[in-house]
């Protein structure tokens, strides 16, 4: 703030509180005595026959107004409130946010500091951890995942083991950590309507789906030319690039004939947002650990 609109606000402030204060005591009223000034007893106003008296503030009332203009006077004193001055009690907003934070990290560090450097694994063997984990995701994570984390339509099912750029502690804490940005170009412009359509018959072609034979053969040599280097030769996915499996009948924008000409005609964009400036290294691991007992689960049903 400048100095001219510092002791603008110092000048203004000021300039309220003692005209409040004159305003005050320059109304005070002393008590009529009816006797003595009968004509001052009412203000003369008269609504249906009833008058109103000229009385003063009561007692209390006054002394309130009075212990409030003390406490201002006193707060501004202690506590900045006029421009630039910052009182004599060094406070300040940033150093009361900042105790406060650290009364809450220590206080946090409690519950979830000692999973800082537990392995992901054994996080994932306690029901307490695995209760918090749960929590942070539904916080975080559930409004793109889902409540149970089965994903929505562009958004990957967590439960079903089946992971994009791989399901490994590691690799669940990097992708938590630092976001994913995936992309798959648009070929329409590639290789044409003719090659959209040829192409879609061998995507479904991979995973049994009703399909144009002729067609299929057709789309795997588009296939083999512009697809495969992202999702591999046999088109099992390439975790490297998080380019997903053509063959396990797990559809992350749909299955039927025009959703497929659609991805492969105009492309796909997504992005996992990078959790680490959101969340604390320790709640990160529970939620990595809590995804990762998902797909145990998975595992073992299996």
């Amino acid at each position: 703030m400048s100095t001219f609109w510092s002791v603008w606000v110092i000048v203004l402030t000021l300039a309220n509180l003692a005209l409040i204060t004159w305003v005050l005591f320059a109304n005070r009223k002393v008590a009529v005595d009816d006797q003595a000034e009968p004509e001052n007893k009412t203000t003369g106003h008269v609504y249906d026959g009833i008058e109103e008296y000229d009385n003063p503030l009561p007692k209390w009332w006054f002394m309130l107004f009075v212990a409030t203009l003390v406490f201002s006077a006193g707060y501004l004193v202690v506590y900045p409130g006029l421009g630039n001055f910052k009182g004599f009690g060094n406070w300040t907003s940033v150093g009361a946010l900042e105790a406060s934070q650290a009364k809450a990290q220590e206080r946090f560090h409690e519950t979830f500091g000692k999973y800082e450097n537990m392995p992901i694994e054994q996080i994932a063997q306690s029901p307490e951890a695995l209760k918090m984990g749960s929590r942070i995701f539904a916080n975080n994570c559930a409004v793109c995942h889902g409540a149970d984390a089965g994903g929505n339509f562009g958004f990957p099912n967590l439960t079903d083991n089946a992971w994009l750029y791989g399901g490994t502690p590691e690799k669940i804490l990097e992708t938590l950590y630092n976001g994913r940005q995936g992309m798959m170009p648009p070929q329409g412009p590639v290789i044409g309507e003719e090659g959209v359509r040829n192409a879609t018959e061998y995507v479904l072609s991979l995973n049994g789906l009703e399909h144009d034979t002729a067609m299929a053969a057709e789309g795997q040599k588009v296939f083999n030319t512009v697809c495969m280097a992202c999702h591999g030769m046999d088109a099992k996915g390439n975790q490297m690039l998080g380019a997903p499996n053509l063959t396990d009948d797990i559809w992350l924008y749909g299955s039927n004939r025009e959703q497929i000409q659609h991805t492969i005609r105009g492309g796909r964009t997504n992005m996992m947002p990078a959790q680490k400036d959101k969340l604390r290294e320790d709640k990160i691991r529970l939620v990595a650990a809590y995804v990762y007992s998902l797909s145990q689960q998975e595992e073992e049903k299996q």
